[in-house]
């Protein structure tokens, strides 16, 4: 997974930590490293893409025994946008900002390319290994998402439409695996969150990206990807300064989860199995 140089260090682009056990804990855009031939032609600057990247996000998968850290910037190369919509050429492509001092070099290109490619080969590698030692898997894909995109002084987004977790399932085979989705959501509702119960609602503001469609499609019989996008209440969006309690209380909202959904997973693989 070695790669090109990160700030004057080879580095690579995800972290992968292999463990037993049929569940999978991802942070694709926790990252914000870029390597220097990319980071050289941003005109976008750090704290711009802080906001639109997952920052702590990794402290979540620890909730899985085998745990995937996305280790650079989703500005560099998107690992949950489809290939040909991985590097962003446009503003369009990324919220309507400017990422580049001008067209990055098609070479330049190629190379977040191929990493994009080793990433999706050796998640292909890795998940059939799941696949054969369990036979089904759960992958949690896990993210955040904006909710005050007027300004540090502008109001917080409807909570209507911006739950604080919003479960995307509109990239799997949701009546299929309806088991484990219904028993992640009713776990992280119950939990008992502080200052009230999680609002946890499905499909309102994402409904799965490329990185869970990519399970979905690649191992229909047995990958159930869930997109577990939550609201940054548990930040400051714009200091990129962290609520550290309400961090912890989210892992730990995640981790509550665990032995449900496993248990359903056991289920399922018993009844395949009759």
């Amino acid at each position: 997974m070695t790669n090109l140089s990160v700030n004057g260090h080879v580095d690579s682009i995800w972290r992968e930590r292999p463990g037993d056990g049929p569940l999978i804990a991802t942070a694709v855009h926790d990252g914000h490293a870029a390597r220097d031939e990319v980071a050289a032609l941003f005109a976008i600057d750090d704290a711009a893409r802080l906001r639109e990247e997952d920052p702590f996000t990794r402290q979540w998968v620890d909730v899985a025994p085998t745990t995937i850290v996305g280790l650079r910037s989703r500005f560099e190369v998107d690992l949950n946008r489809p290939r040909d919509k991985a590097v962003y050429r446009k503003p369009e492509d990324a919220w309507g900002l400017h990422v580049w001092k001008h067209d990055p070099p098609e070479e330049v290109v190629g190379r977040s390319l191929a990493e994009y490619d080793r990433f999706y080969e050796a998640m292909r590698q890795l998940l059939k290994r799941t696949e054969q030692q369990h036979r089904l898997f759960v992958v949690y894909d896990l993210h955040s998402y904006n909710h005050r995109r007027e300004g540090p002084d502008g109001p917080e987004a409807d909570a209507e439409g911006n739950p604080q977790v919003n479960i995307g399932t509109g990239t799997m085979d949701r009546a299929r695996w309806a088991p484990v989705v219904d028993r992640l959501i009713h776990d992280l509702r119950e939990f008992d969150f502080p200052g009230g119960k999680l609002d946890v609602r499905e499909n309102v503001k994402f409904q799965g990206g490329q990185w869970s469609r990519w399970i979905g499609e690649t191992f229909p019989q047995s990958g159930i990807p869930i997109a577990i996008e939550f609201k940054k209440f548990f930040m400051d969006e714009w200091t990129g300064r962290p609520n550290l309690e309400i961090v912890d209380a989210i892992g730990k909202a995640l981790d509550s989860t665990v032995p449900g959904v496993l248990s359903v997973l056991e289920e399922l693989q018993s009844s395949r199995r009759s």
